[in-house]
């Protein structure tokens, strides 16, 4: 067994530490990826007579046997591997002989790992889309159900005019659905096959680069060579750029629960199964989910500013300072997907308590409603906010569910609009869903079955 590099001499211990770092273990998340990516691989070397089809059928039945191995714990990726790749051609070689040495016939680690990694986001985005809708129905059903429930809008956090639970929630399913153009936007941009790109400048080979495209499922080919490896950090950058505008929303409905579930407030109870103690108060139950999703919108912020930092000045092709990314990359990806689960608990768990918003709806939350109506009668607004203000001792308590019925102009409190959102984040699974069944359908009938490429686990 041998590193694919292998030479005549051994690399210094230290520098050989130093330069595999964590990818070892990062690896363990790439392996199914780059088996099933190496299986079209060598579907196409079969086709253009590299590889025999007794070769074919026999590498593409150990790479699915690797993925079973792998999934019973069976298959280590070790520190003298370096990576999964290299573990996955001994293992290949080792069984097969010479099929197993011909399998890199046409291809470089570098496009190997740029493959692996597109095809964890295409799985990453998948789940991460499937979520994120979950929440988006999740917050839908919640406007729904709270749509004439009142609740104290305000600003500069001080009691501004009369708003609901509906308009709370559906600010923050419809804010998601925008997130979710950047998420469509990262999965297009990711749906390209990187394969035969090599070490950046082709092959003189005959390789079918668009037959291993459509083996995988992708969307297109990624013409260019060189572009390819130069993309390498930008398209992962892409994608965490996406989820890390999906959590900074999640931020701030965090920020808001953490808020409104103060004893001060009591406007939302968050149950005590999303809590967790103190060690030495013995009352508390304190809303650490959230404060976690908080967070870790800054991590996953840090994780794209520390991609984008590594790539931004460096010069095409492949440059080994590309591993670095890994990490940063797919730590943003977990993180950002637990983000959007535990924040869909939440919602789905989250108790509302009426008469606690009611009790904030004072006199003076009135007080915009009641210079309007002085406009309405024909006085001029700057003369009625005039007389509002300098009178506010004026002001009574009004019914709050007919104040907020009274906005009926589209978006407003007493009109949601609640079938625009959902309209568009239908199309959104519609979208994904067609997707998902074309990858199915392709590595199901590369493999036989469709194992899963983002191990969340």
């Amino acid at each position: 067994m041998s590193k694919l590099w292998h030479k005549d001499y051994d690399l210094n211990e230290l520098v050989e530490k130093f330069t595999v770092g964590e990818d070892y273990l990062l690896d363990r998340r790439l392996l199914i990826s780059d088996c099933v990516a190496s299986a079209a691989h060598a579907v196409m070397l079969g086709s253009i007579g590299i590889l025999s089809d007794e070769e074919v059928k026999a590498l593409t039945r150990e790479l699915a046997a690797l993925i079973g191995l792998f999934h019973e714990g069976n298959f280590e990726i070790k520190r003298s591997d370096e990576d999964c790749h290299t573990a996955i051609e001994n293992y290949l070689t080792g069984k097969l002989g010479d099929a197993g040495k011909k399998i890199h016939t046409g291809r470089s680690r570098n496009d190997q790992v740029i493959a692996a990694l597109r095809l964890f986001s295409r799985d990453y985005l998948f789940l991460f889309m499937e979520n994120l809708i979950l929440l988006v129905r999740g917050l839908l059903a919640f406007a729904a159900e709270n749509e004439l429930i009142p609740m104290p809008g305000r600003t500069h956090m001080q009691i501004a005019m009369p708003s609901s639970v509906g308009l709370w929630a559906a600010a923050y399913a419809e804010e998601l659905t925008d997130d979710a153009v950047l998420v469509e936007t990262a999965f297009r941009l990711n749906d390209s096959c990187p394969l035969g790109s090599a070490a950046s400048y082709g092959v003189p080979l005959p390789i079918d680069r668009e037959l291993v495209a459509r083996l995988l499922g992708f969307g297109s080919l990624q013409n260019n060579v060189l572009y390819v490896n130069n993309s390498r950090g930008k398209i992962e950058a892409i994608v965490l750029e996406a989820a890390e505008h999906v959590v900074l929303t999640l931020s701030k409905m965090a920020q808001d629960l953490i808020l409104y579930s103060m004893p001060e407030f009591r406007y939302f109870a968050i149950p005590a199964e999303l809590c967790s103690g103190s060690s030495i108060m013995p009352q508390k139950k304190n809303p650490c989910g959230l404060e976690l999703v908080r967070a870790k919108a800054a991590t996953i912020s840090a994780s794209l500013s520390a991609v984008k930092s590594i790539i931004k000045a460096l010069p095409s092709g492949y440059n080994r300072d590309f591993q670095e990314t890994k990490g940063h990359f797919m730590r943003g990806c977990l993180t950002s997907l637990e983000c959007v689960r535990v924040m869909q608990l939440t919602i789905e768990k989250l108790e509302v308590n009426r008469d606690r918003l009611e009790q904030g709806f004072i006199p003076e939350i009135y007080a915009t409603d009641r210079a309007l109506e002085l406009v309405k009668d024909g006085m001029p607004f700057r003369e009625a906010y005039r007389e509002v203000g300098l009178h506010l001792e004026r002001l009574q308590n009004r019914n709050p569910v007919e104040a907020i019925k009274a906005k009926k102009h589209a978006g407003a409190t007493g009109n949601l609009m609640l079938e625009k959102t959902k309209k568009a984040i239908d199309e959104y699974e519609a979208y994904f869903q067609a997707k998902r069944e074309r990858v199915d359908d392709a590595i199901t009938s590369l493999l036989g079955s469709r194992p899963p490429f983002f191990v969340f686990d």
